[in-house]
């Protein structure tokens, strides 16, 4: 853990910092505003979900561009005069005593809070596939549950394999019409998932894919390195990804197998006054996920500070 000590700063600007002002920062704002804590969100406004038009299983959104939610919840928050808001970037975060000190890139800011937390999100890490990085988010998706239903029916790919690529396949295939498993080489799969997918007339493709065929971002088919060209709709994939910031580790915070920030459940980390919530710590990866996962958070963050003042 990093340690800084000034004999100046002993009262913090704010009660909280929160570090990314999508829907769980903006969903933990809220919690904390009406929880009536002096509180600060940093975000330099580019959501991981900017490529994708149209979000989709949030109840009273459904359908509405990402943007749009982010905008209204922002609007709702100019009610809650102890929330700011400041376009920028963190540098780095360094604690001392009991409190966090930040650095700004753009404004060059030093605040002083007594927790943060860190709604910073993941960044997809695409493969080297020509036309792929254009159509995600709008015909390259990862979800069913975020965009099953709107290409319901549709003829459908999978990039995957192994046990994850059978297991994906698997789920999509309750959504989709004609469905292929595009592996990208050498299937991974074992006897019993290749005998159960022939079963269900799922193709397995091997051959790599060369590029997606698309317009606009519209899928219309996969080119194979053979030369040959498989017709379809939609096809869902799960991308590598990272960290979208590394201060949580710089600050010592435990991570998960799976690249995911470790929390108690509710967005509590091993490091002291640290907090996190959405897409940085949680693998649903949803819009509703992520404004569960704020709330929790920023509501065991809040019973924090008020053990700490009682």
């Amino acid at each position: 853990m990093l340690l800084y000590s000034f004999a100046d700063m002993n009262s913090a600007q704010y009660d909280v910092i929160i570090i990314g002002g999508s829907y769980a920062g903006l969903q933990a704002a809220l919690t904390l505003g009406r929880s009536k804590r002096q509180v600060l969100v940093i975000d330099c406004g580019m959501p991981c979900n900017r490529f994708t038009p149209h979000s989709h299983n949030f109840l009273t959104h459904d359908g509405k561009a990402p943007h749009v939610i982010a905008a209204e919840g922002r609007e709702q928050l100019k009610n809650y005069p102890n929330v700011k808001f400041l376009k920028d970037t963190v540098l780095e975060a360094l604690q001392f005593n009991e409190n966090f000190e930040i650095t700004t890139i753009f404004e060059k800011k030093k605040i002083i809070a007594r927790k943060l937390l860190f709604a910073t999100g993941i960044s997809d890490v695409m493969p080297d596939i020509k036309g792929f990085n254009d159509c995600w988010g709008k015909s390259v998706i990862h979800c069913p549950y975020c965009h099953g239903y709107e290409v319901k029916g549709q003829v459908t790919g999978v990039f995957g394999n192994g046990e994850s690529g059978f297991e994906y396949v698997k789920t999509v295939s309750h959504w989709a019409g004609k469905v292929t498993l595009f592996t990208n080489g050498p299937s991974l799969l074992n006897n019993e998932e290749t005998q159960k997918l022939a079963a269900k007339n799922i193709t397995v493709i091997e051959t790599p894919v060369t590029e997606v065929i698309h317009e606009e971002g519209q899928i219309s088919g996969l080119v194979l390195s053979d030369g040959t060209t498989a017709g379809l709709s939609v096809l869902y994939a799960h991308t590598a990804f990272k960290q979208h910031c590394d201060i949580p580790q710089a600050l010592g915070c435990e991570m998960a197998d799976t690249g995911h920030i470790k929390t108690n459940g509710y967005g509590k980390t091993n490091v002291m006054g640290l907090y996190v919530a959405g897409d940085c710590c949680d693998p649903l990866r949803s819009v509703s996920s992520a404004v569960r996962g704020g709330m929790a958070a920023a509501a065991f963050l809040n019973k924090e500070l008020i053990n700490e003042d009682f």
